[in-house]
């Protein structure tokens, strides 16, 4: 492959809004040079693992990781507080205690049913399963050969994205869960979630209780 190609590589992978995959890659390219270019997904791969060289070497703030089945930049972790402090998206689409651990069921189990979910949970997860659903982080994937034929629901590749996951093999196994809940850096980030979801609640309770006010006024 030529190695002109690296920067073209380099520059779909910066373009494109979403992760995107050497299939895509090389589609872009074939359509653009014509479709005898030769160019493989090896060639790809290799291309991205020379990039990521490079940008080491040049101690970059970024590299370019594999997410959801494709490739995209990414801030190096060393630089994300600073990252974090900018945005507030994050924050908005912040998951419950309650929403993760039905997230973290269907991640480990799926495909699986709500009744499943809820034997595991010990509750009702209607409204947990339908968050999940709206923020796309889960899917139908279709019924259960079992009585009442129930829904299966499994994780997206948005899900992916959101926990920074390039496919599903690279979740977490149990014993490395139970060292990175020891980390002192998890135990304080865990501390300033629970301490946001309380001011949260609060201020919740204060808006709504100004609101009666406003009602029994009237």
């Amino acid at each position: 492959m030529d190695k002109a190609y690296n920067s073209v590589i380099e520059a779909l992978i910066f373009a494109s809004d979403e992760p995107i995959s050497v299939k895509e890659i090389i589609r872009a390219i074939q359509e653009i040079d014509g479709e005898e270019t030769e160019i493989t997904p090896e060639n790809v791969e290799s291309t991205v693992d020379e990039l990521n060289e490079y940008f080491l070497q040049e101690d970059k703030s970024f590299n370019i990781v594999r997410v959801a089945n494709g490739f995209t930049f990414a801030t190096k972790p060393d630089y994300a507080k600073y990252v974090g402090f900018l945005s507030s998206e994050k924050s908005k689409r912040r998951l419950s205690q309650a929403a993760l651990e039905t997230l973290a069921i269907i991640a480990y189990k799926q495909p699986i049913t709500k009744p499943e979910i809820e034997s595991i949970r010990g509750v009702n997860s209607d409204y947990m399963i339908n968050t999940l659903l709206e923020k796309n982080l889960v899917t139908i994937k279709g019924r259960a050969e079992t009585p009442g034929r129930p829904l299966l629901y499994s994780t997206t590749d948005e899900f992916l994205k959101y926990f920074g996951l390039y496919k599903l093999a690279d979740l977490p196994k149990p014993r490395e869960i139970e060292e990175i809940m020891k980390d002192e850096d998890f135990i304080e980030q865990k501390r300033k979630i629970m301490m946001n979801d309380i001011e949260e609640d609060l201020e919740n309770e204060v808006n709504a209780g100004e609101e009666e006010n406003v009602d029994t006024t009237e």
